[in-house]
């Protein structure tokens, strides 16, 4: 195994590489995977350093973590394994949330199953549920700690004062919140809430979606579920593109790839911060480990986000049933 940058998340014990991979985009969700592609990516990135893998049961549907669980068999000591419960299926109508004490039990089980381990490392609550105070939640989470199915916790999508309930209830070691240059307003305010917690954050969507990766360059290159979300839809593709140019100029000065000089500028925000990257390509695979080759000065971070200021993409994060699921 190579040796990459780790980094701490909470004080709680929890470390992980500094990138990490993100394993959605192994389920269909940006154009169709191949199950043993899928699976070989994985190993690949482990033996690359990359202990992280972050999965989730509405991956697929319980898909993700089967593929994942396979990918790991036999090297289980080699990964932090993460995955995420809480968004329930509601055909033809946008995902429900249950956060209720009974179906956190229930879910675990039915990972732990689909993953073929005895305990995952990092359990996330993905959505939290507005009808379920976040105190049963989390109780119910830390009894997964307690019975020793479950290490740590985490939350994804918590707002600031749900951040400070929950951490009252049982240490959450991590948050995780969509965090990159171009959508970065509420990640920064969870952000000031984790950092006087003492809990590590986690940047999902760090290349916003591939947008900051520079490959996407016309409404045609727009795949999969990426045609959903505003900011690459028409109205708002031109404006958002003219940023994303700014930051491959950036990189070019660098010699670095965007994406890189993305990811670069995300783990500069403070040693608090991972990200997890997401994709089914060992190529784009080993251009984000290259990442962490990249120094950027402080001039060089200002500069960056100087060129693409927090709240100056068009279009929100999601489409509007989903924004209303996201940061309670």
């Amino acid at each position: 195994m190579e040796k990459i940058e780790r980094r701490a998340l909470g004080t709680q014990g929890l470390s992980v590489s500094a990138i990490g991979l993100g394993c959605m985009s192994l389920s269909g969700v940006y154009g169709a995977a191949n199950d043993a592609e899928s699976e070989d990516l994985i190993r690949k990135a482990v033996d690359r350093g990359i202990d992280h893998l972050d999965s989730s049961d509405m991956y697929g549907w319980g898909h993700n973590e089967e593929v994942v669980g396979r990918a790991i068999k036999g090297q289980r000591d080699r990964v932090v394994l993460v995955t995420k419960f809480g968004q329930i299926r509601r055909e033809g109508q946008p995902n429900g949330v249950d956060g209720s004490s009974e179906y956190v039990a229930q879910a675990c089980e039915a990972s732990l199953k689909r993953l073929g381990v005895e305990a995952i490392d990092v359990y996330y609550q993905h959505r939290v549920d507005p009808s379920v105070p976040i105190e049963e939640t989390v109780g119910a989470m830390a009894r997964l700690v307690q019975q020793g199915k479950v290490r740590f916790l985490g939350l994804s999508e918590a707002r600031p004062e749900t951040i400070r309930r929950a951490h009252k209830v049982h240490p959450i070691s991590a948050v995780q919140t969509e965090y990159s240059l171009l959508y970065r307003t509420e990640a920064e305010e969870t952000r000031e809430t984790t950092r006087q917690l003492g809990i590590g954050f986690v940047a999902y969507a760090p290349l916003g979606r591939g947008f900051l990766t520079g490959a996407i360059k016309s409404l045609a290159d727009v795949d999969g579920r990426r045609s959903a979300h505003p900011r690459f839809q028409a109205e708002n593709f031109d404006h958002n593109r003219e940023l994303v140019a700014k930051i491959e100029k950036m990189a070019a000065e660098k010699g670095c790839t965007p994406a890189q000089i993305t990811l670069a500028w995300v783990l500069a925000q403070g040693p608090d911060v991972v990200a997890i990257p997401g994709t089914r390509y060992v190529k784009r695979l080993d251009e984000n480990i290259g990442a962490l080759n990249v120094k950027l000065s402080p001039e060089e971070v200002a500069r960056m986000s100087a060129a693409m200021p927090a709240g100056a993409a068009a279009g929100p994060r999601y489409p509007a049933a989903a924004m209303k699921a996201v940061y309670i």
